[in-house]
């Protein structure tokens, strides 16, 4: 079992899909935790646009003073649009870094000191597989995650002991990002959706897609004491589709 108790955390993204897997898997572990997303609303929330650093850090330094630190931060954002590297736009890598490595590197920041005095922290960043295979037809996105991945395995090499910074790379997983990603496919290709997915499928040895709360539960783990001496990976949670050992 899993204990969090007297644990804070702060999710990103923790509305919807694996970001709100996320809030409730360690909630479910005893963890405080603190919701960062532009949808968040009512107690226990930030509303802030990850793209507005000025108001991000304004923001989060007001919960800290009024509520304490963090020991736990989950890095979670929506990934860029899809569409081919060949076609995509300066600013639209530029946006794209800002939400995902800018707004990380930011909110560590800002983190990091309460973790050092708890003695306690972890990092945990939501990315995807495609750190470790780029996935067609997300040219922009396969460029900001593998910079997320050297990102973090760069900052695990700096990070003082007890606190660690690790990345869940989920496979296709049932959320509304896979499943407007999967009607963008279907016209692009001139297929039905069902199709898209059977071919998705025919790639993940499980032969389904994963539950958002089967991420959350890696998430709670990397998140836990039992994750002390795991560090600076990279770990896929796609039903063995990944080829890469």
């Amino acid at each position: 079992m899993i204990n969090l108790d007297g644990k804070r955390a702060l999710v990103c993204g923790g509305t919807s899909g694996i970001g709100k897997a996320a809030t409730e898997s360690l909630r479910s572990c005893g963890a405080q935790v603190v919701v960062l997303s532009r949808s968040a609303s009512g107690d226990d929330s930030i509303s802030c646009d990850l793209e507005d650093l000025e108001y991000l850090t304004l923001s989060v330094k007001k919960e800290i003073e009024k509520n304490g630190d963090f020991e736990i931060l989950i890095n979670n954002s929506g990934g860029p649009p899809s569409g081919p590297l060949i076609d995509a736009k300066p600013s639209d890598f530029e946006k794209a870094f800002l939400r995902h490595v800018l707004a990380s590197q930011t909110l560590v920041q800002l983190l990091l000191p309460g973790m050092k005095e708890s003695n306690y922290g972890r990092i945990v960043n939501i990315i995807s597989t495609s750190v470790k295979e780029p996935i067609p037809g997300l040219g922009v996105s396969n460029t900001i995650r593998g910079a997320m991945a050297s990102w973090s395995k760069t900052l695990s090499k700096e990070l003082p002991p007890s606190i660690t910074i690790n990345n869940v790379l989920p496979g296709f997983t049932n959320t509304e990002r896979l499943t407007e990603l999967k009607k963008t496919l279907s016209e692009q290709k001139g297929i039905s959706e069902e199709e898209v997915e059977n071919t998705w499928l025919s790639t993940v040895p499980e032969g389904r897609l994963a539950d958002p709360s089967e991420l959350g539960k890696v998430v709670a783990f990397l998140s836990s004491p039992a994750a002390s001496f795991v560090r600076g990976v990279s770990i896929p949670v796609d039903g063995g589709r990944t080829g890469s050992i």
